[in-house]
């Protein structure tokens, strides 16, 4: 199981284990960003089978996942995939995969049969060849190039330098000055502010590039990155607009002092302002890194009521509220729950109400997490199968108790076939599969009548059925 912990500036030495190899070139795969938007996305990490794994949870999208990072030629990424789906089965969760890179999304489509998949073009990094950022060269560049001849000759006596940690006053003196120049209203702009702010304290770090354009003794702009594989990530650029070209000044000998040997330099998104979508567009991007949202669903997602099945001698459907007094029978009665393999009491937060069983029912459906159906012989109820347990790739569990005063009488058997034919046939499930303890006779003969075996361990014999 996935155990995760937040990202920290001491956590960086073992990140940047992965995000210095990485080529996704997308620039939430880097150090900087998990810092710098840690309090917005609140990021965690956990190491699994060679690969990073990073969750990400936000109120407007919940638990998201990066894809994993694996270290070149040892991580297993279709094992940390299955890893995730573990922990968002635990959780009660649908897999959600935020910044799937573009060469590896197919991977995520092949493996999940339904997704929904979203492309942002608000979000997408803007991708240049280094060797053009850093020399400005052809016809096609002469409106950057003019900038910075004009710029050196307003400005003869600016250098662009490396900042270092004896800095930190200029660098302070620098946002000072920012800041009050600054006139975005944008919510998001003016965090980005804060947090780029915060960020340049990480300057003097072994990962850290940051460098400086200087003149009489002051900063009027300032750059900071990082090295994620053959990609030049630039998390901030800022430069005091007054100083006529300091900013194509500013990413050309950044660029030059640090991309050296790489190919590709990501000056990451516009954030949806209008001005700053335009200066770099000017830039002549190589291309737009996608963004791709995908969002992964069961086969309940496309169920929008639990439907009436019908059997010789049994009707199965959703449970309602006559159902509540004999379902809290049912779920309460011990000797039934040792061998359903489930006990509500570790679950239970809070108190234990008439309507606790029958409510979670309805969440789960809500949630597509699971389907109870209530089982009846002649209108009253004897019984419940639950298809639960959704694996995202097409297979499901499914599970059949009848009331003691029913049992011996084939009732189970009969609902879990018609629940099994219907999962598949009508569901679309692919496969489906059932467990019993060992010392459960009875419901070893019930699934053998159903199903096929599928091996068994110390506790458990399992059971599958497929199209």
């Amino acid at each position: 199981m996935l155990e995760f912990k937040p990202i920290q500036v001491k956590n960086v030495p073992r990140l940047r284990k992965y995000y210095s190899k990485c080529d996704y070139r997308l620039c939430e795969y880097s150090v900087g960003i998990k810092l710098m938007w840690r309090q917005h996305w609140h990021p965690a990490y956990a190491e699994s089978h060679g690969c990073l794994v990073v969750l990400n949870h936000s109120h407007h999208f919940g638990h998201i996942f990066d894809y994993p990072v694996p270290l070149p030629g040892v991580g297993d990424v279709e094992a940390a995939l299955d890893e995730i789906d573990s922990w968002c089965r635990e959780n009660g969760v649908a897999p959600a995969f935020g910044v799937v890179p573009a060469e590896e999304r197919e991977r995520l489509l092949e493996r999940y049969p339904y997704t929904i998949v979203d492309n942002d073009r608000l979000w997408q990094d803007y991708l240049y060849r280094a060797e053009d950022l850093m020399t400005f060269a052809g016809r096609r560049y002469s409106g950057q190039r003019n900038h910075i001849n004009k710029f050196r000759k307003l400005y003869p006596d600016a250098v662009y330098r490396p900042i270092t940690r004896e800095d930190a006053d200029k660098v302070e003196a620098f946002w000072e000055e920012f800041h009050q120049i600054f006139n975005k209203e944008n919510a998001l702009a003016k965090k980005e502010l804060c947090y780029a702010r915060k960020l340049m304290r990480q300057v003097g770090k072994p990962w850290v590039r940051a460098g400086a354009i200087e003149l009489e003794g002051k900063f009027i702009a300032i750059s900071l990155g990082e090295i994620c594989g053959d990609t030049l990530v630039c998390h901030i650029e800022k430069g005091l607009p007054q100083y006529e070209g300091v900013y194509p000044a500013m990413v050309q000998a950044f660029a030059a002092a640090n991309a050296q040997g790489l190919r590709w330099i990501n000056r990451e998104d516009d954030a949806g302002d209008k001005g700053l979508r335009t200066s770099k567009l000017q830039y002549l991007p190589a291309e737009l890194g996608a963004k791709v949202r995908i969002r992964v669903r069961n086969e309940l997602a496309y169920l929008d009521k639990i439907p009436l099945l019908t059997s010789e001698r049994l009707t199965l459907d959703a449970m309602n509220e006559g159902d509540k007094e004999t379902y809290n029978r049912l779920c309460l009665d011990d000797e039934r729950n040792r061998w359903w393999g489930y006990d509500y009491r570790k679950d239970l937060k809070g108190e234990l109400t008439e309507d606790y069983f029958l409510e979670v029912t309805k969440q789960d459906f809500q949630n597509k997490l699971a389907v109870n159906f209530a089982i009846r012989r002649e209108g009253t109820f004897i019984g419940e199968a639950v298809l639960y347990n959704f694996d995202y790739k097409g297979s499901a569990e499914l599970g059949c108790r009848i009331l003691p005063e029913y049992a011996g009488s084939g009732y189970g058997a009969e609902a879990f076939r018609r629940a099994a034919e219907w999962s598949i046939y009508q569901l679309g499930l692919y496969r489906l599969k059932g467990k019993c303890y060992k010392e459960n006779e009875a419901s070893r003969k019930m699934l053998s009548a159903c199903m096929r075996p599928d091996g068994e361990d110390e506790t458990f014999y399992y059971f599958e059925k497929t199209v």
